[in-house]
């Protein structure tokens, strides 16, 4: 019986020839990444170790990025607990404001992560690599911790479900939608410790960004990792970008799967997702009259130049709705230069629109778009939990960039047919 992909980088990142689903294995560690939300605590878990060195200075990646430029306090002190680490372990890869960008866009864009990897960071959308080929997945500050000192990791090799995505997708329709389907086909624990894999011709016609977009969100279907077969699209992004030397692995043929699931991508229309869980999705036809307070376009999720060119092209000679707030956040100073390049702040600061240094902030309730009670926004993020965005009793609603710019005209969840 052949193996995954998943069990193919595992079994090599464990010395071994082959491992099954189930078995428990030691793996060495490409890359090990933290934040400032989730470093700190990690930094002071390494300490307690005994241990004056990291594995790898090239290898250990923080990026302050959740709650700056810091907004109070207490996240300068987080920040700084980073700063300190990185200056006294003289670490590679530490991203400064002016530097650092939303973390899952930034590592990429980097070349920091490439096929063939296995990843650990200590935040749940470090999934987002598997777009690459890699195997990537989020931990606790406390593995963290492990993996800057041993370079290593234990893993319970997960079974994988491959899904196959046929057929030609419909305009304003990414991977955005394609994973926010699949979420509201299997349940946010569908794929619980999962590997989940992506295949199928419409995956073979997205761009990078939509793939990392459908990696980002398989832990909002309960995934270990999400996966994709890398192909010629993937080796183009990577070549002139990568900083190590990668190495593609595929699936066998004969590769044994928890089970197959098949769509016909024809049918799938734009979506969205209804508080409180991404599960609650609805094709755009069916959202019937929502109106809304704020949108946001950014996150790791959306935030990259695909996703604002689409919502530049909606937003071009209009005007955001009166009472609304829209938000655009490029993900990093690489896309924020590249957008204000191509003119796109000009029709976003023309409709309306307030343009932010990259950042995470209101995906998590942070700063930079806190709900009031009562508020709903629509956002091209991942997650829509209670009280994800600010208050308990305001409401999130998730969407592609497309749907997001033409519901900020018109100030209601929109089909973007409605403003083209």
């Amino acid at each position: 019986m052949g193996m995954t992909i998943t069990e193919k980088i595992l079994a090599a990142h464990a010395g071994v020839d082959k491992v099954e689903p189930g078995e428990l294995i030691n793996a060495k560690l490409d890359i090990v990444l933290g934040n400032d939300i989730t470093a700190p605590v990690a930094i002071k878990e390494f300490k307690k170790l005994g241990v004056e060195k990291v594995y790898d200075k090239e290898r250990v990646c923080l990026v302050p990025d959740h709650f700056t430029p810091n907004k109070d306090i207490k996240s300068a002190e987080q920040v700084k607990v980073l700063r300190d680490f990185a200056q006294e372990q003289d670490l590679t890869n530490y991203y400064e404001v002016g530097e650092m960008g939303v973390e899952h866009c930034l590592l990429p864009e980097k070349g920091i992560v490439g096929p063939g990897d296995v990843i650990i960071g200590a935040d749940s959308h470090t999934c987002t690599y598997g777009a690459l080929g890699a195997f990537a997945t989020g931990v606790g500050s406390t593995d963290l911790a492990a993996g800057m000192a041993t370079g290593e990791a234990w893993f319970k090799v997960p079974e994988s479900i491959k899904f196959v995505y046929n057929g030609k997708l419909q305009p304003y329709v990414g991977g955005k939608d394609l994973i926010l389907y699949t979420i509201g086909n299997i349940g946010v624990d569908g794929a619980r410790y999962m590997a989940m894999e992506f295949t199928g011709e419409a995956i073979e016609t997205l761009s990078m960004d939509n793939r990392f977009t459908m990696s980002n969100m398989a832990i909002e279907a309960g995934g270990k990792n999400g996966i994709i077969p890398p192909d010629e699209i993937t080796l183009k992004y990577v070549k002139g970008r990568a900083k190590r030397p990668w190495k593609v692995y595929q699936s066998d043929p004969d590769a044994k799967y928890a089970q197959v699931i098949e769509f016909d991508c024809s049918k799938i229309e734009p979506q969205v997702a209804f508080p409180h869980l991404p599960e609650n999705t609805k094709p755009i036809s069916e959202v019937g009259t929502v109106t809304i307070d704020q949108v946001v376009i950014g996150s790791c999720t959306n935030g990259r130049i695909e996703d604002l060119r689409i919502a530049a092209a909606l937003l071009k000679g209009k005007k955001v709705h009166k009472y609304l707030r829209l938000l655009v956040i490029p993900g990093t100073q690489a896309i924020y230069r590249q957008a204000m390049q191509e003119g796109l702040f000009d029709i976003f600061l023309d409709a309306g629109a307030a343009v932010s240094t990259p950042t995470c902030g209101p995906c998590l309730g942070g700063h930079m778009g806190i709900l009031a009670k009562g508020e709903r926004a629509l956002a091209t993020t991942n997650r829509n939990f209670v009280g994800r965005m600010g208050h308990p009793e305001s409401e999130v609603y998730l969407c592609n960039p497309a749907v997001a710019a033409a519901s900020a005209v018109l100030g209601r969840i929109a089909d973007p047919r409605e403003v083209k």
